[in-house]
C-alpha cells in the first residue's frame, strides 16, 4: 500500500463533494505516473487554502472516460480510478499545513521555518508519490477529524481566496484568476527608492553568481551591468556581451531588458526579475510580453522580490490579461521567489555541482 497526492482546487473541491465520490479523475497525460494499485490512497489537499481534506481507497485501476462528471462541459480529468471515499471533510474541519502536529510531523515540511515555500514543490501537481510514514500521520489525522474534528475556522484571507474568479481558456480549461481590487502603487521617498534599488543590485549579482556557480552563462542588460559587476566579479567569459539568440528584434529587445538570464549553449535556462520598486505589474509585464511574442519558448521565469510582497506578486500573475496567453496562464510558467531563497541559495556550498532545478525548492506558485 501506497499513499499518492491528489489536488483539488476550491472549485474542483465544490464539485467533488457534491458528487457520489466514487470516482477520483487525472488528466490524460499523467498516465504515465499512474503506477496506483488497488489498497493505495489519495491524501487530497486543498490549494489556495493549503489545507488536507480527504483520503480516498483506490479499488481497482485506471480507464479512461470522456463522460463529463460534473457539467455538459469538457472535462480533462478523464483518466479515472474508482475509489471508497473514507474520509472528506468540509473545509472548516480540513487540517491547514501549518498546524503545528501537521508541519512538525511531515518529512518535506518540517526542515522549513513556516511561512518558507520550499516545501510547495511537495503539491504542486496530483499522482506525487509521498512518504509512507507522511502517508500515514495525515491519514491518521484526518480520521481523527471525521470522528472528533477540532474546527480550523477560514480566516478573511481563505475567503476571498474561495471568492476568487475563474476563466476558461481556449483549450476549454479553467484557471483562477485575481482582480485586485485597487493599484499597488505607493508614494516613497527619495532615500526609501535608493535603498530598496542598492537591494535589488545585491540581489542581481546573488543570481548572477549563482548561475554562474553552476557553469551558465549570464546575461545582464546594459543598463544595470556596471552596477552589478561592482557587487559580483565575474570570471572570464562568464558575463555575455552579445546575446546567443536568434529571433526578431520585438522579442530580442524584450529578452536584453529582463534583470537576468541564464544561458545553456542558444537556450534559456531561467529568466528573472527583480522587483524593487513600488510597483510590480511591470516586471510581471515584461515576462508576459516573452512569454506572448514567443509561445513555443519554454523558459522557466522568476519574480524576485521581497518575502513580504510575495501574495501580491501571485495575485498579480493571475491576472486575467495573463491567464489568456497563447502560450497557456502565466501563472504555470512564472514563479515568486523571495530575497531571502535567492540569500540562502547562493550560501550553498555545493552549487557548482547542482543543476538550475534545485530552484524548483524555492519557488512558490499561485494556485
Amino acid at each position: 500500500m501506497a499513499y499518492y497526492i491528489n489536488i483539488f482546487s476550491p472549485d474542483t473541491y465544490k464539485a467533488y463533494s457534491e458528487s457520489s465520490r466514487t470516482v477520483s479523475g487525472f488528466k490524460e497525460n499523467q498516465k504515465g505516473i499512474a503506477n496506483i494499485k488497488p489498497g493505495d490512497k489519495l491524501i487530497c489537499y486543498v490549494t489556495k487554502l493549503s489545507r488536507w481534506v480527504g483520503l480516498l481507497e483506490v479499488k481497482g485501476g485506471y480507464k479512461l472516460d470522456r463522460t463529463p462528471l460534473f457539467s455538459p462541459i469538457v472535462d480533462p480529468y478523464i483518466l479515472r480510478f474508482n475509489i471508497d471515499s473514507k474520509v472528506w471533510l468540509p473545509l472548516d474541519l480540513s487540517l491547514p499545513i501549518d498546524t503545528d502536529e501537521v508541519w512538525n510531523g511531515l518529512s518535506f515540511t518540517k526542515a522549513f521555518q513556516k511561512g518558507h515555500t520550499g516545501w510547495t514543490i511537495m503539491v504542486r501537481s496530483s499522482l506525487r508519490r509521498i512518504e509512507d510514514a507522511d502517508g500515514a500521520l495525515i491519514e491518521r489525522l484526518l480520521l481523527r477529524q471525521k470522528e472528533n474534528g477540532t474546527i480550523y475556522a477560514l480566516s478573511e484571507s481563505d475567503e476571498r481566496k474561495l471568492k476568487s474568479p475563474t476563466v476558461r481558456t481556449s483549450e476549454n480549461k479553467q484557471v483562477a484568476v485575481s482582480i485586485p481590487e485597487k493599484d499597488d502603487t505607493q508614494v516613497g521617498t527619495k532615500i526609501d527608492i535608493q535603498i530598496n534599488h542598492r537591494d535589488s543590485i545585491k540581489i542581481q549579482a546573488l543570481l548572477a553568481e549563482i548561475g554562474e556557480r553552476m557553469n551558465l552563462k549570464i546575461w545582464i542588460p546594459r543598463s544595470d551591468r556596471q552596477r552589478v559587476i561592482e557587487v559580483w566579479h565575474p570570471r572570464a567569459e562568464s558575463l555575455l556581451e552579445l546575446l546567443p539568440l536568434n529571433y526578431d528584434d520585438a522579442t530580442l529587445k524584450t529578452i536584453e531588458n529582463i534583470d537576468v538570464l541564464w544561458i545553456r549553449g542558444r537556450s534559456i535556462v531561467r529568466a528573472f526579475k527583480v522587483e524593487h520598486t513600488t510597483s510590480i505589474y511591470s516586471g510581471i509585464l515584461r515576462m508576459a510580453d516573452l512569454m506572448a511574442l514567443q509561445p513555443n519558448l519554454n523558459i522557466n521565469a522568476h519574480i524576485v522580490a521581497p518575502v513580504e510582497r510575495k501574495d501580491k506578486v501571485l495575485q498579480e500573475i493571475s491576472r486575467p490579461v495573463f491567464t489568456l496567453l497563447d502560450k497557456g496562464p502565466l501563472s504555470e510558467s512564472c514563479s515568486f521567489i523571495s530575497y531571502s531563497s535567492v540569500e540562502e541559495l547562493s550560501n550553498e556550498k555545493r552549487l557548482e555541482y547542482m543543476n538550475d532545478t534545485v530552484l524548483e525548492e524555492y519557488s512558490e506558485w499561485a494556485e
